[in-house]
């Protein structure tokens, strides 16, 4: 299974020092709440070491916690919380893991891999904490501080993963499994002419290429279910960069938003189609209001392959999540997402993902079976 891990990091790239192993009774705590909804049944720090640098101690952390679904729901998703040092840049990081189905009464593993930073003289007590920030349950209720803020993204993952298996549900269930092997093969397809491209949202500065910029106006992508519309929307345009983008957006349904993101699809000068990510706005929308969502003094610079930067020649926007402010959350349907367009360019989600890896390791067969346990 894909673990999505988010470290907060910033090292720079020196010659490794002499690293020394953990001793995990005193240098690790996993601390969990007393009415958690997982039980810690091991851990093993054996492979994890410690290095001092400068006034620095490196963790590099490797191990496999065992939990249990220690509730009666089942687990969809979960987040623990890894913390060297609560200020020190570099000392937190996060390990989130969704598209999970583990029954009540069942273990499941959860791998860390992490590179942290701790401050010299470490001091008394665990070199590192270990906490529960969260888990998603089937019916997307929620269980956690949520510290790290990533419910919305644990839900949305779970709202993609239960579109995609209806939908590859609904092609077995048609064609049989040879329907099914096509879609997959397709998607492999897909995902392996999928252009690359890295997004780096800044503030606004000078201009980092020496053609004029101009203004370019966003096309958009409407979706008929969506419950927030892009209606206009520019960006000066130098080169691959999108400065001060403008983007007004409306809020067509009967309940109060709090959160969206905007997907950019961009084509270059050749022609080409770039999805770039998403960018995400926090905001406060009542119904039938109007509001902008990205600031003047931002920058947004694109680049493809390492070191080449990707000559913008138009934008085109489309509403890639909205979150109610109830905390329920929208995604585009399966039907929204087949524009061919967007086809050519989405990448699987997480959920796909992981079957294609299924079919790949160990066959068709184990993809039925996967999809008649849900």
């Amino acid at each position: 299974m894909r673990n999505k891990v988010a470290a907060l990091i910033i090292m720079g790239a020196l010659a490794a020092p002499a690293q020394e192993p953990f001793e995990a009774l005193s240098s690790v705590k996993i601390q969990l709440p007393p009415d958690s909804p997982v039980a810690l049944l091991s851990a093993d720090w054996k492979q994890s070491r410690t290095a001092p640098r400068g006034g620095a101690l490196i963790l590099d952390l490797h191990t496999a916690v065992s939990l249990r679904n220690a509730g009666g729901r089942r687990i969809r998703g979960i987040t623990l919380q890894v913390l060297a040092q609560e200020v020190t840049p570099g000392g937190r990081g996060s390990v989130t893991v969704p598209c999970l189905n583990v029954a009540p009464g069942d273990s499941f593993p959860i791998r860390i891999d992490l590179r942290l930073l701790r401050p010299l003289p470490a001091g008394a007590g665990p070199l590192v904490t270990v906490s529960l920030d969260g888990v998603l349950f089937e019916d997307l209720s929620f269980y956690g501080p949520n510290q790290l803020n990533l419910r919305r993204a644990l839900t949305a993952w779970e709202l993609e993963a239960q579109r995609d298996r209806r939908h590859l549900g609904a092609v077995l269930s048609a064609g049989g499994p040879a329907a099914l092997q096509k879609e997959l093969l397709a998607a492999i397809a897909r995902q392996a002419e999928r252009p690359r491209l890295d997004m780096r949202v800044a503030r606004a500065g000078r201009a980092t290429n020496f053609e004029a910029e101009r203004t370019v106006e966003f096309a958009f992508l409407r979706f008929p279910d969506a419950p927030v519309e892009p209606v206009a929307g520019t960006a000066r345009i130098t080169g691959f960069e999108a400065r001060s983008p403008r983007l007004e957006v409306m809020n067509r349904s009967g309940r109060a938003v709090r959160h969206l993101e905007i997907g950019w699809l961009l084509k270059d000068r050749q022609g080409r189609e770039f999805l770039a990510g998403s960018v995400p706005a926090a905001l406060a929308l009542a119904p039938g209001q109007k509001s902008q969502v990205m600031e003047d003094s931002t920058s947004l610079r694109f680049t493809g392959r390492p070191g080449l930067g990707l000559a913008i020649d138009s934008i085109t926007g489309y509403v890639s999540q909205v979150e109610f402010a109830d905390g329920q959350i929208w995604i585009p349907s399966r039907a929204s997402l087949s524009d061919p367009r967007l086809l050519r360019a989405l990448s699987p989600s997480t959920e796909e993902e992981r079957l294609i890896g299924i079919y790949k390791t160990k066959g068709l067969v184990a993809v039925v079976g996967e999809l008649k346990k849900f």
